[in-house]
C-alpha cells in the first residue's frame, strides 16, 4: 500500500450517516471514487480526497520510488507485484508462506538458549522482529531445499543445464539407491509420501541447527529432467568458457539423479532481495507490541495457508506481549526514579531556605530564557543582513527610496482594456486573436497572404452584402479547402439536432431557436452545401459559393459537443426575419433583442448579417479543426527541421565572427608594437645623423693643411648617402605594411558587419519558424502577467523591401496571470504573510489589476517606454522580459509607428472620398484597406 510521509494511506470508510441512509434512502446520490472504492457524502469531501491523492508526495512501498501521486504509487506497486510473482518460484511460495505464518522471533530467540552458541543471542535480540531478520531466516532454511516442479540449474562437471525437479527423496532413502530407482516411474507421485518434503527444515519454530540435524538438506536426492543447456555466460567478468561436447548435448531431455550441492536457483528468481520483496508483498504485521507476522488473508486462502491462529501460538503471543509491556513499564519507572517518600514537616528556617533556592532557580531560568531570546534575535538580524544576490525572486524585491530617486516608476502605466476589439463578451477577443494568429502563422500551407489584425477586425465587422469582402471570402475558402482533408462524419450536426429534438420531446420542452424548430432547420439544410468537399471555389471568380460550402462544412464537421452554439448560427445563416421578404434582410446584430426568424433564405444573403461574435466562433472552430490537417502538420515538421538548420548556422556564424574579431585584435596589437619600435629606431638614426653632421662640422673647421682631408670628406658623404637611402627604403616598407594592415582590418570589419547582419536575419527567421511550432509570450512581470507580441511569426515578416518596418498587430498585449500562477501568488501570500492583493493595487493601480485571463494593450510607444521603466531588472522574470523587449525594441517600436501612421492616413480618407457608391456610413467602403487586400498566394485550381 502506498505510503505518505512514511505512513500507510488508510482508505476512508463510509460515514455513519451514509450507512444509515443505505437502509432508509437507498437511492440517495453520493460521490464515488472508483479508483479506490471510497464513497463520500458531499462533493467537497470527494474533491478534497481527490486533491490529496493527486499530490506528488506518495511513495511506492515496494520500490521506494517517491514523488508520485497516489494512483501512480498504486500502479507502481501492482506492476512490481506482477513482475515479482512471475519470477518467484511457484512451488516455493506455499512453503515460504506457511513458514512465516504466525511467526514471532521472540519465540525463536527463546529457543536459542539451548543452542551450542549462546553468544549469538544479544545480536539476534538487537534485530528482533525486523523484516531483515525474517528474510535471513527464510533464506537460510530454503536455499538448499527444492520442491517438485521447481525449475533449477544443475551443474554437471562444469556444464550447466536448466532442469525441472520431478521427484524428491527424503533422507531415509539416502542409503537405498534401489528404493529410489523403484520409484522412477513418471506416472507415480512426485514425492514418495503423502506429506510434502522439508516439513521439519521449513519450520521456523525449530532452531536451524536442530532443523539441519533432523532434516539435513544434503541427504535429499532429486530426480530432475534436463530441459536445455544454460546459455553461455563466459562474457561475464571472471568467468571462463566451458567447452560443451556432443555427449553433453545428448544429455538434454534425460532424467538424472542429483543432490542439492549440484543444484541452484536463478538469482533473478530467488535471492535475498527478491525474497524480501515477496514477503513484504504477501505478509503483514500489526503495529502493536510483539505482534506476529501474518500472511494477508486473500493470499493465505489462495495458497492453502492456515488463517486461524493455533491456541498454543495465541497463548505464546499473549505471554510475550505481556512480558514486553512489563519490561517497558519497569524501564520507565527506573528512568523516573523511585516514588518520593513522605517528607517530614519542615521548620521555618528550612522553609525560608527552600524558598530562597526556588527563587534563585527561577531567576536563573529567567536569565537563561532572556539570553536565548537575545541570541535568537541577533541570529535573525544577522540572517536578515545577509546580502541578497541578484537577480532573485521578483516578489521579494521592493522599490527603495534610492530607486525612486533614480527615476524608477512605482506604479505600472495603465494598459487599455476598452480599445481591444470584441472584448465586451468574455472569451471573444481571445478567440479573435487566436484565429488571426493561426491564419497568419500558417499562411504558407493555407496559401493565404498576410493581413494585419486591424484589417481582420474591419473585415469581421463588414456588413455590406452588395460589396463582398475579399478577405472573408479568401479566409473561409482556404479553411474549407484545408478541412476537406480532415476526416468528418456525414451530416453529424443533423444527427445531433435530431437527438436533441428527441430529448426535448421526452422532457416536454421546446426545441426551437429564434422561432425555428429543428424540423424546419434540418429541412432547410437538406439542400445546402451537400457538395462542399468538391465544389470549386476559384480565386479568379471571387470564391463564389463559399457561403453555401461553409454551411456544408459545418454540417459534416460540427456537433453539439465541439460547437455548442451551432444550431443558433445555422438558423441565422438559413433564415431571415418575417418582415424582410422582399428586400435585404435586417441585420440581426443591430437589434437589441434578436428577432424571430421565419423566412427561409440563403447563406450568401445572411452571412453579412451575422454578428462578429458568431463569425469569430465559426472561424475559431474551423481553425481548431485545421490544426489536425496533414498540411499543417507537414509545415510544422518542416519548421522544426529549418530551426535545427538555423541553430547550426548560428553556431557557425558566431564561430566565424569570433575568429575575425581575434584576427582584428592581433592586427591592432602588431600595429601598436611596430609604432613603438619604429619610434625608437628613428631616434637612434636621428642621433647618429646629428653626430655625423657635428663631426663633419668639426672636421671642416680644422686647418686645410691636413693631408687626405678631401678623401675623407668624400667617403663620409658616400656613407651618409647610403644610410639615408636605407632609411627611406625602410620607411617605404613600413608605410606599405601599415597600408596593408589597415586594408586587412577594414576587410575583416566588413566581414564582421556582414556576419552581424546575418545573425539579425537568423534571429528574425528563427522567430518566424518558432511561431509555426509554438507561440510563447515575451515574458512575465513580477505578478505573473504575460506579455505578448505577435508580430513577425509564421508567414509574416518584420522587415519589408527597402528595410521598412512591417507589423501584424503593432501593439503589445498583456494577459492576466493563469490559474496556476494565481495559486503561486496565493501560496506566496500565505508563506510570507504579505498582502499580495494590496501590493498589486499599489504597483499596478486599482484599474490596472488584471484578473486571470483578462487582457489589456499598449498601443503607444510612450506607454511602452513607461512600462519598461517600471520593470525591475533585479528580479528573474522582469530581467528576462526586459532583455527580450530590448532585443526586439527596434522592430516593436517600428511596427507601432507604422500602424499609427497607417491609422492617421486612413482616417483622412473619408473626407476626401467622392464616389457614387456610397454606403450608410457616408463613404465608399471599397476603398478601405481591408477591402483592397488581395491574396497573392491563392491557387486558382479547384
Amino acid at each position: 500500500m502506498p505510503t505518505c510521509r512514511r505512513k500507510r494511506v488508510v482508505l476512508t470508510e463510509p460515514s455513519e450517516t451514509l450507512l444509515q441512509a443505505l437502509k432508509t434512502d437507498p437511492h440517495r446520490q453520493v460521490f464515488y471514487l472508483h479508483q479506490t472504492g471510497e464513497i463520500f457524502e458531499t462533493y467537497e469531501a470527494y474533491a478534497a480526497r481527490m486533491s490529496f491523492y493527486r499530490l506528488r508526495q506518495f511513495q511506492c512501498e515496494v520500490t521506494g520510488k517517491s514523488g508520485l501521486d497516489y494512483f501512480q504509487a498504486v500502479e507502481s506497486e501492482r506492476q512490481e507485484a506482477r513482475t515479482l510473482h512471475s519470477r518467484f518460484p511457484e512451488p516455493l511460495k506455499p512453503a515460504v508462506l506457511k513458514a512465516v505464518q504466525w511467526r514471532m522471533f521472540t519465540t525463536f530467540l527463546n529457543s536459542i538458549h539451548s543452542s551450542p552458541d549462546p553468544s549469538r543471542l544479544p545480536l539476534f535480540t538487537e534485530v528482533m522482529g525486523r523484516l531483515d531478520h525474517l528474510v535471513e531466516a527464510v533464506y537460510d532454511r530454503f536455499k538448499d531445499r527444492y520442491f517438485p516442479t521447481e525449475k533449477v540449474v544443475v551443474d554437471l562437471a562444469g556444464v550447466k543445464f536448466l532442469a525441472r525437479v520431478e521427484k524428491v527423496y527424503p533422507p531415509k532413502y539416502n542409503a537405498d539407491a534401489k528404493a529410489r530407482d523403484a520409484h522412477m516411474d513418471p506416472a507415480s507421485s512426485s514425492t514418495l509420501e503423502d506429506e510434502p518434503p522439508h516439513v521439519i527444515g521449513g519450520d521456523l519454530k525449530i532452531p536451524l541447527p536442530d532443523a539441519n540435524t533432523n532434516d539435513n538438506p544434503a541427504l535429499y536426492y532429486y530426480w530432475v529432467h534436463l530441459i536445455e543447456l544454460e546459455r553461455d555466460k563466459s562474457h561475464e567478468k571472471g568467468k571462463s568458457s566451458v567447452k560443451i561436447t556432443e555427449a553433453d548435448k545428448r544429455l538434454v531431455g534425460s532424467l538424472i539423479e542429483v543432490q542439492c550441492g549440484m543444484m541452484s536457483r536463478d538469482r533473478l528468481s530467488f535471492s535475498k532481495s527478491i525474497l524480501r520483496r515477496f514477503i513484504r508483498d504477501c505478509v503483514d504485521r500489526d503495529a502493536a507490541v510483539a505482534s506476529p507476522w501474518t500472511v494477508k488473508p486473500p493470499i493465505a486462502r489462495h495458497y492453502g495457508v492456515d488463517t486461524v491462529m493455533p491456541e498454543e501460538t495465541r497463548q505464546g503471543v499473549e505471554n510475550i506481549k505481556k512480558g514486553e509491556i512489563d519490561k517497558r513499564k519497569k524501564a520507565w519507572e527506573d528512568k523516573e526514579g523511585p516514588p518520593v517518600k513522605k517528607q517530614k514537616k519542615m521548620t521555618a528556617a528550612q522553609e525560608e531556605k527552600l524558598e530562597k533556592k526556588e527563587r534563585e532557580a527561577r531567576e536563573k531560568s529567567e536569565k537563561q530564557r532572556l539570553a536565548k531570546e537575545e541570541a535568537e534575535r541577533l541570529a535573525a538580524e544577522k540572517k536578515k543582513k545577509k546580502p541578497v544576490r541578484y537577480p532573485t525572486e521578483d516578489l521579494d524585491i521592493r522599490i527603495s527610496d534610492k530607486d525612486k530617486k533614480a527615476g524608477m516608476r512605482v506604479t505600472r502605466p495603465l494598459a487599455n482594456k476598452t480599445c481591444l476589439p470584441f472584448n465586451d463578451t468574455p472569451g471573444v477577443f481571445e478567440a479573435f486573436l487566436m484565429t488571426w494568429n493561426f491564419l497568419v502563422v500558417y499562411g504558407q500551407p493555407l496559401h493565404l497572404s498576410v493581413f494585419t489584425l486591424d484589417e481582420f477586425e474591419h473585415a469581421l465587422r463588414h456588413t455590406a452584402a452588395d460589396q463582398p469582402c475579399p478577405l472573408l471570402a479568401e479566409v473561409h475558402s482556404t479553411l474549407i479547402y484545408n478541412l476537406r482533408t480532415v476526416s468528418f462524419v456525414r451530416h453529424s450536426v443533423i444527427i445531433h439536432l435530431l437527438k436533441k429534438q428527441e430529448d426535448a420531446d421526452s422532457a416536454g420542452e421546446s426545441d426551437s431557436v429564434l422561432g425555428v424548430s429543428v424540423d424546419e432547420l434540418t429541412t432547410a439544410m437538406a439542400d445546402v452545401g451537400n457538395n462542399w468537399e468538391r465544389v470549386p471555389l476559384r480565386h479568379s471568380e471571387g470564391r463564389e459559393g463559399w457561403e453555401e460550402a461553409l454551411v456544408g462544412c459545418l454540417k459534416d464537421h460540427a456537433n453539439g459537443i465541439n460547437f455548442p452554439n451551432i444550431q443558433t448560427i445555422l438558423t441565422k445563416l438559413l433564415f431571415a426575419p418575417a418582415d424582410d421578404q422582399a428586400g435585404s434582410p435586417q441585420d440581426v446584430s443591430m437589434e437589441p433583442d434578436q428577432p424571430t426568424l421565419s423566412v427561409a433564405s440563403s447563406p450568401s444573403e445572411q452571412y453579412y448579417h451575422l454578428p462578429p461574435e458568431d463569425r469569430i466562433s465559426i472561424l475559431s472552430f474551423m481553425c481548431n479543426l485545421a490544426i489536425s490537417s496533414k498540411s499543417v502538420h507537414t509545415h510544422m515538421e518542416s519548421c522544426e527541421e529549418q530551426l535545427t538548420a538555423l541553430r547550426k548556422e548560428k553556431i557557425e556564424v558566431n564561430r566565424q565572427k569570433k575568429q575575425y574579431q581575434e584576427e582584428m585584435a592581433n592586427l591592432a596589437g602588431e600595429a601598436k608594437d611596430e609604432n613603438g619600435t619604429t619610434n625608437g629606431d628613428d631616434a637612434v638614426t636621428q642621433d647618429a645623423s646629428e653626430l655625423s653632421d657635428a663631426s663633419e662640422a668639426s672636421e671642416s673647421a680644422q686647418p686645410a693643411s691636413k693631408k687626405g682631408s678631401k678623401a675623407k670628406d668624400s667617403l663620409r658623404l658616400k656613407a651618409h648617402t647610403i644610410a639615408h637611402s636605407k632609411e627611406r627604403e625602410a620607411a617605404r616598407a613600413k608605410q606599405a605594411s601599415q597600408k596593408q594592415a589597415i586594408a586587412e582590418h577594414r576587410r575583416l570589419d566588413e566581414e564582421v558587419n556582414k556576419l552581424e547582419r546575418r545573425l539579425e536575419s537568423i534571429e528574425r527567421e528563427f522567430r518566424k519558424l518558432l511561431g509555426g511550432v509554438r507561440v510563447k509570450p515575451l515574458g512575465r512581470d513580477r505578478f505573473y502577467n504575460r506579455i505578448w507580441w505577435f508580430d513577425g511569426m509564421g508567414s509574416a515578416s518584420l522587415v519589408g523591401s527597402g528595410g521598412i518596418a512591417l507589423y501584424g498587430t503593432g501593439r503589445i498585449f498583456i494577459q492576466g496571470p493563469s490559474e496556476f500562477d494565481m495559486e503561486l501568488l496565493r501560496k506566496k501570500q500565505l508563506e510570507e504573510e504579505e498582502d499580495i492583493d494590496a501590493r498589486r493595487r499599489e504597483e499596478e493601480g486599482d484599474e490596472g489589476v488584471l484578473k486571470s485571463g483578462e487582457w489589456a494593450v499598449y498601443s503607444e510607444i510612450e506607454e511602452l517606454d513607461a512600462f519598461v521603466s517600471w520593470l525591475n531588472p533585479k528580479g528573474h522574470r522582469e530581467l528576462a522580459l526586459k532583455t527580450a523587449l530590448t532585443k526586439w525594441w527596434t522592430h516593436i517600436t517600428g511596427g507601432m509607428r507604422k500602424r499609427i501612421a497607417d491609422i492617421n492616413a486612413n482616417a483622412k480618407l473619408p473626407d476626401a472620398r467622392r464616389s457614387s457608391r456610397k454606403t450608410a456610413l457616408g463613404y465608399d467602403v471599397s476603398r478601405d484597406p481591408y477591402m483592397l487586400w488581395t491574396n497573392r498566394k491563392a491557387i486558382n485550381a479547384s
